[in-house]
């Protein structure tokens, strides 16, 4: 059986006229019988008004041209009406400065902020003491949305500072036990998991990694862990010589640390890179050896930026939704914002494999 929906009905008929000049919640009030506060929350979208009142009310306002006096609704809310976002400066090999990680989620984030009616004002984190003084002093937003952070043992004071203000504040992130501040990030663990597993399962038997492996940088921290257990779990010891530092997240680094894999002289089957960027300068490095991908060393990484499907071999990868990550973010800050409960949250990750990790290729 087929359902149809009644259309809304129409503004009724009436003989007013048209107010010279701005229309006001008064005049749509009078056009459609309602209270002028049924007008209010009718056009704030309230679930206190029905469907139909909703409707109704809209279309009255869209008759009379009428505007929502943005500064005036926040005045009265005490709330700007504009969300923050604040960027930490990754270094790039251009002047974005930006992680194409987060280039795609910032879209998300994005485009959230004004389904949802809200302005975001985007701006670089600045690395002085006070770099969100600017936000919580000024109520220029009504709360933050931090993207990115580098050492986070270093950056873990400022989160403490922001917390202490009681500036309502939403980072991506590793979600750890002793945080100050709330955070929604990605399953590294499981990621880092089902990376390590899968080249095992295609005959690898020395997997590197490639990223730091400590406290400093909790995400690239657990997807080792992820690496480490899926070793565990086929009952090979972790060889702490396939284990080389690349803190940053940047082709170079990988670059670095596989010529420091290579000087080690240290046997390896394939790389296991705690993100695509790292993996990408890995893979050059092993070009620059003659060492093929796949045919010689299998290459994971993680994150799944759009260069990776490109790449030649492409990309094997563990994918993390930034759609869904930029819509969390800006719904877990809006309920804070509301004074809702809220909480941490981990958001799954999925492997997708590519040719440069394929066995298959590797025999071919």
């Amino acid at each position: 059986m087929t359902l149809l929906r009644r259309p809304p009905p129409a503004v009724r008929a009436t003989s007013l006229q048209v107010p010279k000049g701005k229309a006001t919640s008064f005049d749509i009030a009078h056009l459609t019988g309602v209270s002028q506060s049924t007008v209010s929350r009718a056009l704030r979208d309230s679930p206190l008004v029905s469907e139909e009142t909703r409707q109704r009310i809209k279309a009255a306002a869209d008759q009379l041209n009428y505007k929502v006096d943005k500064n005036a609704s926040n005045l009265r809310s005490q709330h700007s009406g504009t969300l923050a976002l604040l960027l930490f400066e990754d270094p790039t090999a251009d002047d974005s400065h930006i992680n194409p990680f987060f280039l795609s989620m910032l879209g998300s984030i994005t485009r959230a902020c004004a389904l949802r009616g809200y302005d975001l004002l985007m701006s670089f984190q600045q690395l002085s003491y006070d770099w969100h003084a600017d936000y919580a002093d000024t109520k220029k937003a009504d709360g933050i949305i931090l993207l990115g952070y580098g050492d986070y043992l270093a950056y873990r004071d400022k989160l403490q500072k922001l917390a202490a203000q009681g500036m309502r504040s939403v980072r991506w992130g590793a979600v750890l036990p002793d945080q100050p501040d709330l955070s929604i990030g990605c399953d590294n663990f499981q990621g880092g998991q089902a990376i390590a597993a899968h080249l095992l399962d295609q005959g690898c038997k020395r997997v590197a990694f490639l990223g730091d492996a400590s406290s400093h940088y909790p995400e690239f921290f657990e997807r080792y862990h992820g690496y480490t257990a899926a070793l565990e779990q086929a009952g090979i010891v972790a060889d702490p010589a396939l284990q080389v530092d690349a803190a940053e997240s940047t082709e170079q680094a990988g670059y670095n640390a596989l010529e420091t894999l290579l000087v080690r002289k240290v046997p390896f089957d394939a790389v296991f890179a705690a993100s695509d960027l790292i993996a990408i300068g890995a893979m050059r490095a092993l070009a620059d050896h003659g060492i093929k991908v796949p045919e010689q060393v299998a290459v994971a990484g993680f994150d799944d930026i759009p260069m990776a499907r490109f790449l030649n071999p492409p990309l094997t990868t563990v994918l993390q939704d930034t759609k869904l990550a930029g819509e969390t973010l800006v719904d877990t800050l809006l309920q804070l914002i509301r004074n809702e409960p809220v909480e941490t949250r981990l958001l799954p990750v999925r492997l997708v494999v590519r040719r440069s990790s394929q066995f298959g290729s590797r025999q071919a």
